[in-house]
C-alpha cells in the first residue's frame, strides 16, 4: 500500500511539473529553465515581470533564459514543492508556506534574512469587493457578520488569501481594543456566512464575480484591478477601518538550484524584484512596493489605511498556524456544522 501511495504521489508531482512547464515559456532558446511556483492571484504580475527579467538577464549575461510559472492555492503550491515539484524559486503571499518548505530541508532556515524587508519585495492589504452601489451597506468587518450577508472567502487551510481574511477579521477586533473572545465571536459569524470554500483566491473571485454568489468578496487589494478588467466595473471596493498587511515573500529553493546548477540565475531573479523596473511593474498590478519612494509617487492609487501585521497581532505565522490553522485549532472550532 505504501508503494502504491508513493507511486501515485510521484505521478502527481510529475504531472504538476509537466503542467508548469507548459505555463509561460518566454524564450525558445535552449538552456536550463527556471520555474517560479507562486500563489493563485500573482500570475499576471509574474507574467510581466518574467518578460522584464528575461530581457535584463539577456542584457547583463548575454544568455537567453526560459522562465515558467506555476500558480495555485499557496499551501497547495508549497506542498507540491515539498513533494518534489522541481521549482527553482518560490514566491508566496505569506512566510508560513516558505517556512514549511524550509522545514522540509529544501531551503535554508535563514531565507527571510537574505533580502530586504524579510525577503518581501511587495505587499498588499485585504479589502472587500461588493456589488455596485453596495446594496448591503458593507463598511467594515462587523457588516460581514450580519445574518443574510453572503461572504466569499477561499479556504484558509489551502489559501493564503483565506488565512489573511480570517486573521484580518480576528485582528480587526483586537486593534479596536476588543478581547480574543470578541474576536472569535465576530470571526465565527463571518465564516458562518461563507456559502462555499474555494481552494484559492482566483477560484473565489470566479465564484463571486462570474457565478454571482455572495454579497462581498474578501480579497487582496492587488486583485481588484484584474477583477474589474475581466468582469466589468460592476463592483465597489471597501477598505475596512483596520485591515491586515499581506506581505509577499520570495526565496530560492536551495536544494533544487544547487542540483540543477541554476543558483546564479535564480538568485538574480529574486533580487531583481527590488529593482526600480520590477517595482514599477508591481505598481501596475496594484501591489504596494517595498520601495517607499516609488510607492509615495503613486499615493493616490493606494488609499491610506490602518494596517496590522501577523507578527504584531498574532506573534508571527508559526504561532498563528499553531493556534488557529492546525487540525483542531481555532479555525476548525469556529466552523459551523454543515
Amino acid at each position: 500500500m505504501k508503494n502504491l501511495l508513493k507511486s501515485r504521489r510521484h505521478l502527481l508531482v510529475c504531472g504538476l511539473a509537466a503542467a508548469a512547464a507548459l505555463g509561460a515559456p518566454l524564450s525558445r532558446a535552449a538552456g536550463t529553465p527556471l520555474l517560479n511556483v507562486s500563489y493563485d492571484v500573482s500570475r499576471e504580475f509574474y507574467k510581466d515581470y518574467n518578460k522584464a527579467f528575461a530581457a535584463h538577464w539577456k542584457k547583463t549575461s548575454g544568455e537567453d533564459l526560459t522562465l515558467n510559472q506555476s500558480h495555485g492555492g499557496s499551501s497547495a503550491q508549497a506542498r507540491a514543492v515539498i513533494d518534489g515539484l522541481d521549482a527553482d524559486v518560490i514566491t508566496m503571499n505569506q512566510a508560513l508556506d516558505i517556512d514549511k518548505v524550509a522545514e522540509a530541508g529544501l531551503i535554508g532556515a535563514d531565507w527571510a534574512r537574505r533580502l530586504p524587508g524579510n525577503s518581501a519585495p511587495t505587499s498588499s492589504v485585504t479589502v472587500f469587493m461588493v456589488r455596485k452601489g453596495n446594496p448591503k451597506a458593507i463598511r467594515d468587518w462587523a457588516d460581514l457578520a450580519r445574518p443574510g450577508t453572503g461572504v466569499v472567502i477561499p479556504n484558509p487551510k489551502t489559501s493564503g488569501n483565506g488565512r489573511y481574511s480570517y486573521l484580518g477579521a480576528w485582528g480587526s477586533v483586537i486593534k479596536a481594543g476588543g478581547s480574543p473572545a470578541q474576536a472569535r465571536e465576530l470571526t465565527a459569524k463571518i465564516f458562518a456566512n461563507v456559502p462555499v470554500f474555494d481552494g484559492g483566491g482566483r477560484a473565489a473571485t470566479t465564484t463571486f464575480a462570474q457565478r454571482q454568489i455572495g454579497d462581498a468578496l474578501v480579497t487582496f487589494e492587488s486583485e481588484v484591478q484584474s477583477i474589474l478588467e475581466e468582469f466589468g466595473r460592476n463592483f465597489d471596493i471597501v477598505y475596512p477601518k483596520h485591515t491586515v498587511l499581506a506581505e509577499n515573500p520570495v526565496a530560492v529553493i536551495d536544494k533544487v538550484v544547487d542540483r540543477k546548477g541554476s543558483r546564479k540565475a535564480a538568485e538574480a531573479y529574486v533580487k531583481y524584484l527590488y529593482s526600480d523596473e520590477a517595482q514599477q511593474i508591481a505598481i501596475k498590478h496594484n501591489l504596494r512596493t517595498f520601495n517607499e519612494k516609488i510607492l509615495a509617487a503613486h499615493a493616490g492609487e493606494f488609499p491610506k489605511v490602518s494596517t496590522f501585521t501577523v507578527d504584531e497581532v498574532f506573534g508571527g505565522w508559526r504561532k498563528a498556524q499553531a493556534e488557529h490553522f492546525k487540525d483542531g485549532g481555532l479555525y476548525d472550532q469556529i466552523l459551523p456544522k454543515r
